[in-house]
């Protein structure tokens, strides 16, 4: 739960920079937000799931 977490807010936070630099229109957003929605409710919301589990494990496994 809290990688998701993690992951929205990043999302979040991107979605509001490009939102104020111009790069992405309100309109884009919403149907951004929409196709994460639609997509959480399919049978590829668990594959998604796991990638991003195991993204995340790689990229806290690095080192600097």
């Amino acid at each position: 739960m809290a990688i998701s977490i993690s992951v929205v807010l990043l999302l979040l936070i991107l979605a509001v920079i490009f939102l104020r630099s111009g790069g992405l229109k309100v309109s884009h957003a919403l149907v951004c937000a929409l196709l994460g929605f639609y997509m959480a409710g399919t049978s590829i919301a668990p594959t998604i799931q796991s990638g991003l589990t195991a993204t995340a494990g790689i990229v806290s496994g690095l080192r600097p």
